[in-house]
């Protein structure tokens, strides 16, 4: 990658600029002590006068320093020494990128409040044993004319515009597409590009006896076609194509003419492509776990096949990145003995541990306005906060009600019944609003409270709107400061119900500003960043001593509970005993949703321990995969990433025509993942780079998604940009054309819709 590809500039909105800069550093695992000092040559984008080379600074920079305050310290140092010291007058650190090379790689040190111990490239450097690292300080760039036409082209295929940050209150989108450019890279440097163009569609399981019953003799015919000539010709249902292009070519050797065949070409010019379809029967694999082989058998039909020219797999470049890379420890932290502030001197402290914040997490409503109210007036209205990791409630506070009008302000705390260091990461905080009918004085009854039973749990009440927002955010930070949230409205009866239940877990904001209930609320502000730690493995010595104490009646009880159907929800006697025989129930692979079900993810010594248990995964590991127990796993209960990466990992051994199979409810349950980058997101982009089928409807399911769910537009957008900046040129093509025929049929349709609202009796002439 040029030196000259710069990165787009982050664009924030006002709030989230001044929120951003009073953030500092955030902490990583390291071996570099806090106060080390490290070496880095500088190559500045200023010219020498004399020499005309860049100019080039060394500095030590203090390991616990951020990037944005390593950029700062360049700056003034430039100032000083630099020849041309007007440039770093006109010019700000914010307009300018730092870059490293690694394996012949340029990569972008791309998180500003990231400290600088913790990045990649100084550990890099620590393994090749530099004593100096070097580092390019590189003006950022607008993009070109063709960097904006080739994005243009992305968003009217998505059907999102992934650049517009108006609706974001933090920067995780453009976040999370600078860390996909990585994977997408891999994927495409590594996969055969003739295949890819290809994409054979077979299968490794056995020929079904049934077809193998209409097979005689392990022989079946084909009939292949040149022009306007065929030549049917009989062959082995265990030959591969390559094979049975040979002994073709060897059989019509001297009868090339008849065929169309240039005398100078082989089979090797040639491949086999299905008559009237874009699929190649090529590669390695017997022609009988083909699956129009098979459909064709089944079907009792002849198989017709074309003797064609390969396709270019030049039809498949892809697009120059105009990104350097960006690495995977961009937004990390680090462990709790690197970030505490125990034995630490507090003027030398840039970020607070997670675990050290033993007081209770709270949040202020300030209150809710709504552009239209209700019809019937005569209503009350609370709010309910609770926070909640998948389908666990955590913890759980409301308002007193008031007068349900246009503003209703409550200006006032609710603290919660969970300490801020037992949070845990893909938390969030849902807020409801609840609306019921006006009752007498004695109901105004304050409902802070966990055991008040006021009127208003007793009175019939209704959900009107919800909105949620994640506390730890996609840098491990603990959100803080004021937020305006514009909230989703319950559908209500006869409207389109979607996916409700997936919708109800959105991290995302109502983008229609205008017309959207909003909601202001204030969360603790603190001097330091607050950093979830990374969860250090131990041995758990309780746990080894319970695996050896468990009685066999228990053990019975336990098989009992493993045995029972997932759909039967589990008693908290049930969980207990789960828990408790943990390292029991680990040995058999059908207890993993029930055991991880039953973890009281709001408790940080308990989240541990899990953490220690998956370490000892292995029979889960060694199992068969089972796609259906894997895949509870990532269904709505489950905001792990850990626990949801697990699942992922089993899913890798998925041949491609499997995950054809389970392709939408793989879109569906990344509904359900915490944040924008995932492990989930990740396989999907990897295997729909890798075939160009599964691309194909990864392509429809993700675009169909955004062209109808508002709650899920951002997420599913920014994965459809990374597929199809890794598709190819051929596929983007093809994408295009199908695109503008859905329009015109779109168009098409709605006005025959108008002219049917016109005019009921619809003549044979009005259709």
């Amino acid at each position: 990658m040029d030196l000259g590809d710069h990165e787009q500039p982050v664009v924030m909105r006002e709030e989230n600029k001044r929120r951003r800069r009073r953030m500092k550093p955030h902490c990583t695992s390291s071996s570099f002590s806090s106060m080390e000092l490290i070496s880095i040559e500088f190559i500045l984008p200023t010219s020498n006068k004399h020499t005309k080379a860049p100019e080039i600074m060394l500095l030590e920079i203090a390991g616990n320093c951020t990037v944005e305050q390593m950029k700062a310290q360049i700056w003034m140092r430039a100032i000083e020494m630099s020849q041309t010291t007007d440039f770093y007058h006109t010019f700000t650190p914010d307009q300018f990128i730092l870059q490293y090379q690694k394996k012949g790689q340029w990569y972008e040190i791309y998180d500003k409040h990231q400290v600088l111990q913790t990045l990649d490239c100084i550990l890099y450097w620590k393994v090749l044993q530099k004593k100096v690292g070097k580092i390019y300080v590189v003006q950022k760039q607008k993009p070109s004319e063709e960097v904006q036409e080739f994005q243009q082209q992305l968003n009217d295929l998505i059907g999102y515009d992934v650049t517009d940050v108006s609706n974001v209150h933090d920067d995780e989108l453009e976040f999370t597409r600078r860390r996909l450019v990585t994977p997408r890279m891999i994927e495409v440097a590594c996969r055969d590009p003739k295949l890819y163009a290809m994409h054979p569609w077979t299968t490794s399981k056995p020929l079904p006896e049934y077809l193998f019953k209409k097979i005689t003799n392990n022989n079946i015919f084909i009939i292949i076609h040149r022009g306007t000539t065929s030549q049917k010709i009989k062959v082995s249902i265990d030959e591969t194509p390559d094979m049975i292009l040979h002994s073709f070519f060897t059989k019509m050797a001297k009868k090339k003419s008849l065929m169309d065949i240039p005398e100078d070409h082989s089979e090797l010019d040639f491949v086999l492509r299905i008559c009237g379809r874009d699929e190649y029967i090529t590669g390695e694999t017997p022609i009988k776990d083909f699956h129009w082989i098979r459909q064709c058998l089944k079907n009792g039909e002849e198989i017709h096949l074309v003797l064609d020219n390969p396709p270019d797999p030049k039809e498949d470049e892809v697009q120059k990145e105009e990104w350097p890379l960006v690495d995977d420890c961009t937004g990390v932290t680090g462990y709790h003995e690197q970030l505490t502030i125990d034995g630490k001197d507090h003027e030398r402290v840039f970020t607070i541990s997670l675990w050290d914040c033993n007081r209770k997490f709270r949040v202020k409503i300030i209150g809710i306005d709504i552009p239209v109210l209700p019809r019937n007036t005569d209503l009350t209205v609370f709010v309910e906060a609770n926070i909640q990791h998948g389908q666990q409630l955590l913890s759980q506070r409301r308002t007193s009600s008031k007068p349900f009008t246009e503003e209703v302000l409550w200006n006032i705390w609710l603290e919660f019944d969970i300490k801020i260091k037992d949070l845990p990461k893909g938390a969030l905080l849902n807020l409801q609003i609840y609306c019921g009918k006006a009752q007498g004085p004695s109901a105004k009854t304050n409902l802070q409270s966990h055991e008040s039973s006021s009127s208003d749990a007793k009175c019939k009440t209704q959900l009107l709107y919800y909105v949620n927002l994640l506390l730890i955010d996609h840098r491990f930070l603990l959100r803080c400061g004021e937020y305006v949230l514009h909230m989703w409205k319950i559908p209500g009866k006869g409207e389109e119900q979607g996916s409700i239940n997936a919708d109800k877990l959105t991290s995302a904001t109502n983008p229609d500003k205008e017309n959207s209930m909003a909601i202001s609320i204030v969360l603790d502000k603190y001097c330091h960043p607050i950093a979830l730690p990374k969860h250090r493995i131990s041995s758990d010595p309780q746990g080894d001593r319970t695996r050896a104490e468990m009685p066999n009646q228990l053990r019975k009880q336990l098989e009992e509970i493993i045995a029972t159907d997932p759909l039967n929800p589990l008693s908290p006697e049930d969980k207990e005993l789960l828990w408790h025989f943990r390292y029991e129930s680990i040995k058999h692979p059908k207890a993993y949703p029930k055991l991880l079900s039953s973890v009281k993810w709001g408790q940080q010594e308990i989240v541990a321990k899990t953490y220690q248990l998956l370490a000892k995964k292995e029979v889960w590991d060694q199992s068969t995969l089972d796609v259906g127990l894997t895949m509870q796993l990532l269904d709505c209960n489950f905001s792990d990433e850990n626990v949801r990466a697990m699942a992922v990992q089993k899913l890798e051994s998925l041949e491609d025509d499997d995950v054809l199979h389970y392709l939408l409810q793989l879109v569906q349950a990344v509904k359900f993942e915490p944040y924008h980058d995932s492990a989930l997101a990740r396989f999907l982009l990897k295997r729909g780079l890798r075939n160009k089928r599964i691309g194909h409807f990864l392509f429809w399911f993700l675009r169909s998604e955004i062209a109808q769910s508002m709650h899920y537009q951002q997420r599913f957008a920014v994965i459809l940009e990374a597929y199809l900046r890794g598709c190819g040129k051929a596929m983007l093509h093809d994408f295009m054309k199908q695109v503008q025929v859905i329009e015109l049929l779109h168009k098409v349709t709605m006005e025959i819709k108008s002219v049917s609202a016109e005019k009921y009796d619809v003549t044979s002439q009005g259709i």
